[in-house]
């Protein structure tokens, strides 16, 4: 048997001198151009939505010339998109938090229908007619939080089911009818104020418009500079995690439920002056357009990463792709099949950059 190095022998001494005095070195593969890309983009997943947007109007604009930068177009398209936007906001806190709501254009149009009953055919004040729809995208919200945090559905189903439940409670509430714009006039003008225009030169911006802008300028600063928002990403990124912190994880998750279902009635309000009627059965592709705005602006379905300012450049991607290929003469079947093409690509990006290496 070897003998036992022992303290005072010098071969000892030299395998504790070595030992303690070699730090381990590990070599690093360099990552190329393609790895910095991918690192970049994984640290600032915005960048895609926004490089896409440029790129869309640099080759739309090289398209359609003069027509496509003219000062009405430009904000024809913030017009166009600005209620998919707003429920682009309240879709982006859901899947931030690896969830889906399926039900928010519902909701939107049901608070619609219910401000619309109340202020035009019941005679109730504008402003409480507002705030009841207020109080009932609340509660609509709160229903699907609770689904998901209490009886425990995935998301999915929870308000795929919610969905039918609004949808059914819309057109009951309505009896399938519009409400004209001209009854709207008459006795609650107020619905239809994000409606109004600011004219800017030969640029006209809706109000509605500024209440996109408003609501994700809101909503960047809480989930970004507030702990609230800090919780929110890591109830997304892993919830067990979050827990093991300290985190009333269900408290949290209906609270983001609540707020998307506020931000909601207030897309009905600001559709009221977008369309200027209330119809029961508008803005039936909603939930798969908000859905759409997401994705393309760079928010991962998996939860827990990317930033709200990306679901309003995903929006504006869809606004300046319908916009360029409508300029450009291209049928509007086509102009759905370009979208289609890019919910794939913007799916298959997300995967990519979330396989970067640390």
């Amino acid at each position: 048997m070897a003998n036992t190095p022992e303290p005072g022998d010098a071969d000892f001494e030299r395998r504790l001198n070595d030992s303690t005095g070699t730090v381990a070195e590990f070599e690093y593969a360099p990552r190329g151009f393609i790895g910095t890309v991918q690192h970049v983009l994984h640290a600032n997943p915005t960048y895609v939505p926004v490089i896409v947007l440029v790129a869309s109007i640099a080759v739309f604009g090289a398209i359609a010339g003069e027509r496509f930068f003219s000062p009405f177009n430009m904000t024809l398209i913030m017009q166009q998109v600005s209620i998919i936007g707003i429920l682009a906001a309240a879709q982006t806190l859901i899947i931030i938090t690896a969830g889906i709501d399926l039900s928010v254009a519902a909701i939107m149009v049901l608070m619609s229908v219910i401000s619309g009953k109340l202020a035009v055919q019941m005679g109730v004040p504008a402003p409480i007619a507002l705030l009841v729809s207020f109080a009932g995208g609340i509660g609509a919200g709160y229903l699907n939080g609770w689904l998901v945090t209490k009886v425990r559905l995935p998301p999915f189903i929870a308000t795929l089911g919610t969905w039918n439940i609004f949808f059914a409670l819309n057109l009951w509430l309505s009896g399938a009818q519009s409400i004209r714009g001209a009854d709207i006039d008459a006795n609650a003008p107020l619905l239809k104020f994000f409606g109004n225009t600011i004219e800017i030169g030969a640029a006209r911006l809706t109000y509605g418009t500024v209440l996109m802008v408003v609501v994700f300028a809101a909503l960047w600063y809480v989930l970004n500079k507030t702990a609230w928002g800090r919780h929110v990403y890591m109830i997304g990124d892993d919830k067990e995690a979050a827990e093991l912190a300290g985190i009333r994880t269900d408290r949290t998750l209906r609270q983001v439920y609540m707020l998307a279902g506020f931000i909601c009635a207030l897309a009905a309000w600001a559709s009221i002056g977008r369309v200027g009627s209330i119809s029961p059965q508008s803005f039936f592709e909603g939930n798969l357009q908000s859905i759409t705005a997401v994705v393309i602006g760079g928010i991962s379905l998996f939860g827990g990463r990317g930033s709200i300012m990306g679901a309003l450049f995903g929006a504006l991607i869809v606004g300046v792709f319908q916009s360029g290929l409508r300029l450009a003469g291209v049928d509007v079947l086509w102009q759905v099949f370009a979208i289609g093409w890019l919910i794939i690509i913007a799916v298959a990006i997300d995967q990519w950059i979330r396989k970067v290496s640390a």
